[in-house]
């Protein structure tokens, strides 16, 4: 095999091969473009907001949607303003992990809030 590809940019994995268009890591199944990897910087995933605006930890963010949560009554409305965010690898996309006034420590997804 004389083909030498990048490892895996979620799990650092060495034995990536070529399918198709696509890179394939046979540990973790994460597939990606050979673009995507070339143009990879720094190593950090970018995480942007619902209109495209880049997040930084300590942003400052609106919730764009009404969000119905488990267990609580009301939910979270549409317009709560979210102060001093932290950006993480949550489950489910939900890469946001914040504190809300009068409701508490929640994440939430990137693609429901919009940077102030």
């Amino acid at each position: 095999m004389s083909e030498n590809h990048p490892p895996c940019p979620k799990c650092s994995g060495a034995y990536t091969y070529e399918m198709g268009a696509l890179l394939v890591c046979p540990e973790c199944g994460h597939e990606w473009s050979p673009s995507d990897a070339s143009a990879d910087t720094g190593g950090d995933k970018v995480i942007r907001d619902a209109v495209g605006n880049v997040l930084a930890d300590g942003d400052t963010v609106t919730v764009v949607k009404t969000l119905k949560v488990k267990g609580s009554p009301t939910g979270i409305k549409a317009g709560t303003k979210v102060r001093n965010i932290r950006l993480v690898d949550g489950v489910d996309g939900h890469d946001i992990d914040c504190k809300i006034d009068g409701f508490g420590a929640i994440q939430l997804k990137s693609s429901v809030v919009k940077k102030v």
